[in-house]
């Protein structure tokens, strides 16, 4: 099982944050690629049920630059408490998959 890469999940307010978010995460090579897509969440917040329009960023990654892309994520995220989660890639077509090693700069 190959667990060298990752998709990290991350949350944004509005399509203006995620872009500036995944262009900073991009320009410092912490990922390969980003994907953006939105979506409306419901969670609760300070024992408060919440209903907000959000961006979803689907982030690929390697290992290697997960520990300074969380710290990035948490650094410049406008929330308090950014969601940040880890899913590891247990495959994938290997040409892509150097890619992301070549693009993060194993």
């Amino acid at each position: 099982m190959n667990t060298s890469y990752c998709v990290v999940i991350t949350t944004t307010p509005d399509r203006q944050e995620a872009e500036r978010l995944a262009e900073g995460i991009l320009r410092n090579r912490l990922a390969a690629c980003i994907q953006m897509s939105d979506i409306r969440s419901m969670f609760f917040w300070e024992d408060e049920l919440q209903r907000e329009d959000e961006v979803v960023l689907t982030i690929k990654t390697t290992e290697k630059r997960y520990a300074e892309l969380a710290d990035y994520i948490r650094d410049y995220h406008p929330y308090d408490v950014p969601e940040i989660i880890q899913i590891p890639v247990t495959g994938g077509l290997p040409g892509y998959l150097s890619w992301l090693d070549e693009t993060t700069g194993k």
